[in-house]
């Protein structure tokens, strides 16, 4: 639920937060956050899925979890998407099962680009792992880095008012009748002109990743 102050001082943190809560709340209808006591027997055996993951020592390496942690990530991960990899049709359906009241579509789709880091139109298990590792688990600057991928639509570099606005109403439609007070029309469009004016250092028209994560760290 969206505040005044909110509303005047930080979506920046509200885009930020929502990014890791909706990736929480993906994982758990995935299967992927029951990090029980079980034993977990190595289940990177896979006979029929067209994506073979990486060697669970690599991952182990590349990553903030551990071996039985990823053991149990991947069994969740390979229950809920057999192939291997997942789509973008099914995160946009995983978004709108905890966000029925609003529009997810446009959320899920930047969401599922910047994941899906080498841009084949899928995110298979190394990518989702990496992003998890960095959001649940990353340092503020590598949280923050991530957080500057997704607002960067276009993946120049600079992230300009058109994106931002776009992330903006994104999150909006995704919030839907969760917000309150009731937002006009133009607020996202006001909001963005507010975070230019803090960030855009140089008054340049583009936000740079040192802007934004030294305007977000302050």
């Amino acid at each position: 639920m969206l505040t005044l102050e909110w509303e005047s001082e930080g979506l920046q943190t509200v885009g930020i937060v929502v990014i890791i809560f909706a990736s929480l709340k993906l994982l758990h209808l995935l299967g992927l956050i029951d990090f029980s006591e079980d034993t977990v027997e190595d289940e990177m055996e896979m006979a029929t899925v067209r994506h073979r993951p990486e060697a669970l020592e690599l991952l182990e390496a590349q990553s903030k979890f551990t071996k039985k942690e990823l053991q149990i990530l991947y069994r969740g991960f390979k229950n809920e998407c057999p192939s291997g990899v997942v789509n973008e049709e099914t995160f946009k359906e995983i978004y709108s099962q905890f966000f029925p009241q609003g529009d997810s579509t446009t959320y899920a789709h930047f969401l599922f680009n910047a994941f899906d880091t080498d841009h084949n139109g899928s995110v298979s298990f190394e990518d989702f792992v990496m992003g998890l590792s960095i959001l649940l688990r990353g340092t503020v600057q590598e949280k923050l880095s991530w957080a500057f991928n997704l607002y960067d639509i276009n993946k120049d570099g600079y992230i300009t008012k058109e994106e931002m606005l776009d992330i903006m109403k994104a999150i909006y439609d995704m919030m839907g009748k969760c917000t309150y007070p009731i937002l006009k029309e133009d607020a996202p469009r006001q909001h963005v002109e507010t975070f230019f004016q803090k960030m855009d250092k140089n008054k340049d028209g583009v936000v740079t990743i040192d802007e934004f994560i030294e305007s977000c760290q302050k």
